[in-house]
């Protein structure tokens, strides 16, 4: 059985394009040598791994096995690349870290300042994820650790509280519901938003939560940051659903107020996770001792 890293890259492109064209494209090969890449593949495994139809291919039960093999060996393999290539920079070791979007411009800032600043030799690729696929990308052994909205975690993945926090509706202090302590998101439909940009991960999260009650939001703006979303909920440009933390940040600055949300969904504990905490590398377990130590 003999196949390179080539072949591992291409095939999860394909599958994560659900194309042989553009899985081609992106790994820079030529149609058919990405072709026969992917038959030398199934004829060495003894197996079929795509279904090929006219919009596209979709994996077999087989490719699904080996695409998450074929995730943990790159990574791994980014990995040793980037632990070997920190030698000659100075970095000698880096933790592959995937955070939701409250994670980033909220919790993590500061923690992760202070790890830093005590392990000059450790460095932390962080990457913006929903909080499901952080989940997908750990059971796969494509990250290290990840921050993630605990209801969002199979059973089998490894979690430790973080902190809690709940999404909160902001408005101006003369908007909607200004008078009111807590309402059911689905009362402000009718009310024109400010949120984050649509590729955000909290904002993909807010969006399934909408079309699950019906609603379709209609935005006056969409912004990348929740101190701008604020200033603009301020200025009475619309309402905004925010992380409680940066509502009560924001709010001893702007003219704003604070309305609780009754939807469940809105609650939410953060955690951090790993498929084991026990078999990291020592640098990410140095980072979970330095989390587990900040953790509120």
């Amino acid at each position: 059985m003999r196949f390179d890293l080539v072949d591992l890259q291409l095939f999860i492109a394909v599958a994560d394009q659900r194309s042989i064209t553009r899985g081609a494209e992106r790994s820079h090969l030529a149609l058919a040598s990405a072709s026969a890449r992917i038959k030398g593949l199934e004829d060495a495994l003894g197996v079929t791994l795509l279904k090929r139809g006219r919009r596209g291919v979709e994996l077999t039960a087989a490719g699904e096995s080996l695409l998450d093999h074929a995730r943990l060996v790159i990574h791994q393999v980014e990995a040793m690349r980037g632990d070997l290539a920190g030698y000659a920079s100075g970095v000698r070791a880096s933790v592959h870290f995937l955070a939701n979007t409250s994670g980033l411009s909220e919790h993590l800032p500061k923690a992760l300042a202070g790890f830093l600043h005590e392990h000059r030799d450790v460095a932390i690729d962080i990457e913006e994820r929903e909080s499901t696929d952080i989940a997908a990308a750990i059971t796969a052994g494509a990250a290290d650790l990840g921050f993630a909205a605990e209801h969002a975690l199979p059973d089998h993945i490894e979690r430790f509280v973080f902190s809690e926090d709940r999404l909160t509706l902001v408005t101006s202090r003369r908007g909607p519901f200004a008078g009111r302590r807590q309402i059911d998101f689905q009362e402000a439909g009718d009310c024109d938003f400010v949120g984050l940009t649509s590729a955000t991960a909290l904002q993909v999260h807010i969006s399934k939560h909408a079309a699950r009650l019906g609603m379709r939001p209609h935005f006056r703006a969409r912004l990348r940051d929740f101190d701008a979303i604020c200033q603009m909920v301020a200025a009475d440009v619309g309402v905004a659903l925010v992380p409680e933390s940066a509502a009560r940040r924001c709010a001893k600055l702007m003219p704003l107020a604070m309305v609780r949300l009754r939807d469940t969904w809105a609650n939410r504990r953060l955690v951090i996770c790993a498929r084991s905490f026990k078999t990291l590398p020592r640098p990410a377990k140095m980072l979970v001792e330095h989390l587990r130590a900040a953790a509120v």
